[in-house]
């Protein structure tokens, strides 16, 4: 057991609190979705937020965030869900109640389940990041940097072949690309990239598959072996140059 030092003083220190907050994405009717809650507590009540809370005394972060994401949204199998810790969030004056750090973390879900409120979440949905605004506390900020380390974990990741049926053309897995990064691909230089990643994807020998129009059948594809990509698939710059 720790020994406290000699003339340590515990209530020398102004108290705060530590919480949780989650970016939760998925992708559906070809639209990137987040995950929210409607508060049902103050402050904020009745504003949209992420889902979230207070840590216990006796739980780390992460528990804490599947804890509460399964509280607040009723997503089952949580402790499965791979969670990325995004960064920390410290700035005074972030939550009215009282001085609050909070650890967000971001994740990615294929096949996501529908949700409903519990907890002190008095709903729960899927929302169009696109119209996901004037959430509660400073969670636009925090959503905003998830998206960009979830379009981060497709740069270097396979991830995006989850979103696609069990055998896809390059152009379906390229709408993946699109939705969570926001913007168009040029086709070309796509299937290029693709097929130049060791390990990214497996052609499907003899299977194809009509896109509409009058082309010939695009070829299928698997996913591959690979758990990082190398070279990494980068997303293209404002200017449209790769980053």
């Amino acid at each position: 057991m720790d020994v406290v030092p000699d003339g340590y003083d515990k209530h020398a220190f102004e108290p705060f609190a530590v919480t949780v907050d989650l970016a939760v994405f998925t992708i559906r009717e070809a639209a990137l979705h987040v995950l929210l809650v409607e508060r049902g507590q103050e402050p904020y009540a009745g504003r949209w937020a992420l889902p979230g809370g207070f840590l216990r005394p006796d739980e780390s972060a992460e528990r804490a965030a599947r804890r509460e994401l399964g509280e607040e949204t009723g997503l089952t199998d949580v402790a499965a869900l791979h969670l990325e810790q995004l960064r920390t969030y410290s700035e005074p004056g972030r939550d009215p109640r009282m001085r609050v750090v909070s650890v967000a973390f971001a994740a990615l879900l294929p096949d996501a389940p529908e949700a409903h409120g519990g907890g002190d979440a008095a709903q729960a949905r899927w929302t169009p990041y696109d119209t996901a605004r004037d959430l509660a506390f400073d969670h636009d900020r925090i959503l905003a940097d998830a998206r960009d380390r979830i379009g981060a974990k497709l740069e270097y990741t396979g991830l995006a072949t989850a979103f696609c049926p069990p055998e896809f053309t390059l152009g379906e897995l390229q709408q993946v690309y699109e939705t969570v990064w926001g913007t168009a691909l040029d086709r070309p230089n796509f299937r290029r990239k693709v097929l130049a990643t060791p390990g990214f994807v497996e052609a499907v020998p003899g299977a194809a598959r009509l896109t509409g129009g009058r082309g010939k059948p695009a070829a299928l594809y698997r996913a591959g072996t690979a758990a990082a990509l190398h070279p990494p698939l980068l997303r293209p710059t404002p200017e449209g140059r790769p980053a």
